[in-house]
């Protein structure tokens, strides 16, 4: 067996165990699955899902459609996936923290706990600036920033996306301000900030890798406390090298499905995800080429896994004053 860390392989081998102990309904869909990604083509979320669809099509027999309803930070394509009949065949996508906290901040009535989370990687955000800007160094564009208050125009995927929490987290570690410019998507953002539109962009690292192994934009930090490695780049420090103390909780994405469909879509996918998805080497590689962390998993260990990051979220969005619904009310206790 594969070197999986131990909650991987313990999820492996319960799902060996029940498929041999007992018989699993099958789900064996008779037509295409529609799912819906809430963000623009090109973006973190749409690049992921679309290697994980391809790859659950061979497990499937099925199509998977693919459809883009980008607006209001993902909330558009979520409530769309929210409304369609709950019968396995419309599921969405994107970040957990996003679907965690839509509720708090007044988009949604959801909670990740109405859905099956079916993850697939952990993206990470980086604090990238435009290669013509004089920002040479993440200790550049923090004094820059101290000195002009407001001024330094920052992208990013609109509130609620990962840009905007990471820039969030930044300002409140370290006291700046900036101006925050948002469009539909991660990659519209990336792009923004590639050709000058704005100086800053703190969208995910799968979103400007290829703008930074094309010099229009120079990465400056991780927001995090570990470093990344860029293949075509090199590595890219942590930001808690600058900032002491520094971190942000890991923001992982996936598929999500309804928890009202039924049953055999769950034990269907349960099984893809902890037999297939967990070694699945085209997700691997992706992970790889755009310094991102392959984490498949599913039930209760994902549930488990992407709490940090709504529970964080959801207590800075109220510290700031844009929560519209106290998290403590809607089961997130302040960390």
């Amino acid at each position: 067996m594969p070197s999986f860390p131990l909650a991987r392989r313990a999820l492996v081998l319960g799902a060996l165990s029940l498929a041999a102990g007992a018989a699993m309904a099958q789900w064996k869909p008779d037509r295409p699955i529609t799912l819906i990604v809430p963000w623009a083509p090109g973006g973190s979320t749409d690049q992921v899902t679309r290697v994980t669809a391809a790859e659950l099509e061979k497990h499937l027999g099925q199509k998977i459609v693919i459809m883009n309803q980008p607006g209001a930070s993902g909330s558009v394509g979520t409530k769309n996936a929210m409304a369609a009949p709950a019968d396995g065949y419309t599921w969405t996508a994107g970040g957990a923290k996003d679907l965690g906290t839509y509720k708090v901040l007044g988009m949604l009535d959801t909670s990740a706990s109405d859905w099956n989370l079916y993850l697939n990687v952990a993206h990470i955000a980086v604090v990238g600036v435009n290669a013509d800007t004089p920002y040479k160094t993440m200790p550049d564009l923090l004094a820059a920033m101290k000195a002009n208050p407001g001024s330094i125009s920052v992208a990013t995927a609109g509130v609620n996306s990962s840009g905007h929490s990471a820039i969030e987290a930044l300002a409140r570690a370290t006291g700046v301000t900036y101006k925050h410019v948002t469009y539909d998507g991660g990659a519209p953002a990336a792009v923004a900030a590639a050709s000058g539109e704005t100086q800053v962009t703190t969208q995910l690292a799968a979103e400007q890798t290829d703008m930074i192994r094309a010099k229009k934009i120079r990465p400056l930090a991780v927001v995090g406390d570990k470093s990344i490695e860029i293949e075509g780049y090199g590595t890219i420090p942590p930001l808690s090298q600058f900032v002491p103390g520094f971190k942000d909780p890991i923001n992982y994405f996936g598929i999500f499905v309804p928890k009202a469909s039924p049953p055999e879509v769950k034990q269907t996918l349960d099984r893809i995800w902890a037999t297939e998805m967990v070694k699945n080497e085209a997700l691997r590689k992706y992970a790889q080429s755009r310094g991102a962390m392959f984490a498949p998993m599913a039930g209760d260990e994902a549930q488990k896994a992407v709490f940090p990051a709504i529970q964080a979220y959801a207590w800075t969005q109220q510290a700031a004053g844009k929560a519209k619904v106290s998290p403590d009310t809607v089961g997130i206790p302040k960390p």
